[in-house]
């Protein structure tokens, strides 16, 4: 059966693509979504998989719409709360990345963020009040939200923002929904730059742009658009590919330079000398988790990288570049695979 377009998405545009992989380009979940496909003659029904994908999980996950399940429940006076198979899965990806960065990620940092101005799409979030900072402090902890199959339970007050999984998450979903729906070949999905893959790749590996800012990109295998400033490319065949970065999403709050990623043991955000962090692993959501908490770790995060044996790539403030895990060292090197995070 096909999969419905989901109402009120803006279109897709395609890219023109000089090789045999179709590419097209959107808006999503207040970022940019790409997805390429090759053989080419699948991209309709691949892209309805991936409008589906996307769609559930704002519907489910997003603390910035009004009508989502998230949402609802943040409003809701109750602390416990049966929630969606979709929901029940992303806060249970959050809190195993959470246990496994020794909460270096944390879900419970979204009354913080929402305190220092982020509490609504990025697009719309403004320079702030002129005011002094919100006190700082740490978040109210991952342990204290406890999921038990689809029963979750929330202590008063904690508003949870799933934003260091939930984008690779969706990628993951929406590569393998798109994988599944084509039937053949192999998929690219990107949203912001977090990268998942599914089936089998082009030769020689799926080329990713990936930059010194905030985001990795699919590179078109006939040439990298003038307009990406990449760093470095390399190939990736399987699995997935995430990057974090203090320089993308920034504002302005009591007179200082905010960014997104908050270290939950301050509610303030992450300071450090890595201004990206790119990781491979075996999902999205779990490259996704390792790059955010590469960030919070600051000077201890190419020692904690080597320790989970993720390769990444850690650029820094002052122009220093650190490999770890073996990425490549070379231009168009290829990324290893990796069996587990």
């Amino acid at each position: 059966m096909p999969v419905t377009r989901p109402p009120r998405v803006p279109p897709w545009s395609r890219v023109d693509s000089e090789a045999a992989v179709a590419v097209a380009v959107r808006d999503a979940l207040g970022t940019d979504a790409r997805v390429a496909l090759w053989p080419p003659d699948g991209l309709a029904v691949a892209l309805d998989a991936v409008d589906a994908e996307l769609s559930r999980l704002d519907q489910q996950a997003s603390r910035f719409r009004a009508g989502s399940e998230i949402s609802r429940i943040h409003r809701s006076p109750r602390r416990v709360h049966r929630v969606s198979r979709g929901l029940a899965e992303a806060v249970g990806v959050a809190l195993a990345a959470a246990r496994w960065t020794g909460g270096m990620t944390d879900p419970t940092v979204g009354s913080a963020l929402a305190a220092l101005g982020y509490d609504r799409d990025f697009a719309s979030v403004g320079p702030g009040p002129t005011g002094s900072l919100p006190v700082p402090g740490p978040v109210p902890g991952w342990r204290s939200v406890e999921l038990r199959g689809r029963l979750l339970r929330l202590p008063a007050g904690t508003c949870l923002d799933l934003g260091a999984t939930g984008k690779g998450l969706g990628a993951d979903r929406a590569a393998a929904a798109a994988w599944r729906a084509s039937g053949r070949g192999g998929v690219l999905v990107s949203l912001g730059g977090d990268i998942a893959v599914a089936g089998r790749p082009p030769a020689g590996g799926w080329p990713v742009a990936v930059a010194e800012s905030s985001l990795a990109c699919f590179r078109d295998l006939a040439g990298l658009p003038a307009a990406v400033p990449a760093a470095q490319v390399v190939r990736l065949a399987a699995g997935a590919l995430a990057t974090s970065s203090v320089t993308g999403r920034q504002w302005r709050r009591g007179g200082q330079r905010m960014h997104h990623i908050v270290d939950p043991r301050t509610g303030y955000p992450a300071t450090g000398p890595w201004r990206t962090v790119s990781v491979a692993a075996v999902s999205c959501a779990i490259a996704n988790a390792a790059a955010t908490a590469a960030i919070v770790a600051g000077p201890d995060a190419a020692a904690w990288l080597a320790g989970t044996g993720l390769p990444a790539r850690l650029a820094g403030h002052d122009g220093a570049v650190r490999l770890v895990g073996g990425w490549p060292a070379a231009n168009g090197g290829q990324l290893p695979e990796v069996a587990c995070g």
